[in-house]
């Protein structure tokens, strides 16, 4: 009878810790469904490339702006003054480079001719007095200091013919290859001077580079504005992610592309549609942000998920909970 009475307990004993044991496996697999993070937005902060004294200042904290709004302007002045001494300074290398690609002027070429045809006339003339000289010395009506007189006017015309000929050549040739060549490079310098002058002509602008709101101004107009010195702090607001974490037991359960629902305490009972876009091949430990303080030692991977419908209700930094597989 007793016999009877035990097996009967012991299959209910039996059961009720399979149920159990199915119970808790379920809540596990429950709670690897859902994970933990927080809301993620890009920030940009912005400033000149240039510097100077802030002239305008378009936009204040808390405002939207769309991509190409100009946020700030600086002090133009002096930088159009470069700018402008940048044109002079092309314009007087690109005459120079005209006047040597062109040649002399045919006046020029005129003159040379001229001097040449007055070199030849002085050497005849003086070839001629030569030859009287020597025939006065051979009839001894002569002396021969005028002899050599005549010989060493003879000798100068020549080479004042020589040099005159020589400057016909220069100037019909025209200027030396490696002068035009230097002359343009001269000009190409100028040019780039010039272009680098109305880049920075430019960088008196500052536009915005996305769509955002403004989430700090930190110069006021009047302000002198160091290259590189931050003006405004944009956050973007097109594209927020969340930040989440999974132990590496759980690690084969997301993978990208996955669809995932993310939950807000602002929204409750209205999730935010995404999918994974990235997951981190290192691991790290729990940031103290996410988890108890229990949890905090142990190894995760961090995951990034892209939100298919953001609205301006996702903050930085806010927590969601994310339901994996998006049901």
């Amino acid at each position: 009878m007793k016999k009877k009475i035990i097996i009967p307990a012991l299959i209910i004993i039996a059961l009720a810790a399979a149920g159990l044991y199915f119970l808790r496996q379920e809540a596990e697999e429950e709670a690897l469904d859902t994970v933990f993070g927080n809301v993620d937005i890009r920030e940009v902060t912005l400033g000149f490339r240039v510097g100077g004294r802030l002239e305008e200042i378009h936009f204040d904290e808390g405002e939207p702006v769309k991509q190409g709004d100009l946020l700030a302007s600086l002090d133009p002045v002096p930088l159009e003054q470069q700018r402008d001494r940048a044109e002079a300074e092309l314009e007087i290398r690109g005459k120079e480079l005209d006047l040597l690609q062109a040649g002399f002027r045919k006046e020029e070429i005129a003159q040379a001719r001229a001097r040449v045809a007055e070199a030849e006339a002085q050497l005849t003339n003086a070839r001629r007095t030569l030859a009287r000289q020597e025939e006065l010395l051979a009839g001894q009506a002569g002396t021969e200091q005028q002899l050599d007189d005549a010989r060493a006017r003879r000798d100068q015309a020549e080479a004042a013919r020589q040099v005159a000929g020589a400057n016909l050549d220069l100037v019909e040739a025209g200027y030396r290859e490696e002068e035009i060549a230097k002359a343009e490079a001269a000009r190409k310098l100028a040019a780039a001077g010039l272009a680098e002058a109305g880049t920075r002509l430019e960088d008196t602008r500052l536009l915005a580079p996305c769509n955002g709101i403004i989430k700090s101004r930190v110069l006021e107009k009047g302000a002198i504005v160091a290259p590189g010195s931050p003006v405004f702090v944009i956050s973007i607001q097109e594209k927020p992610w969340v930040r989440a974490y999974i132990p590496e037991s759980s690690l084969g359960r997301i993978r990208p592309g996955m669809e995932v629902r993310v939950l807000t305490d602002t929204r409750p009972g209205k999730p935010y549609s995404g999918h994974i876009g990235f997951i981190s091949p290192v691991a790290e430990f729990t940031p103290k942000s996410i988890h108890t303080e229990e949890l905090r030692t142990n190894l995760v991977y961090r995951f990034r998920i892209i939100v298919d419908d953001p609205d301006d209700q996702l903050r930085q930094g806010m927590p969601v909970t994310v339901h994996l597989g998006g049901e």
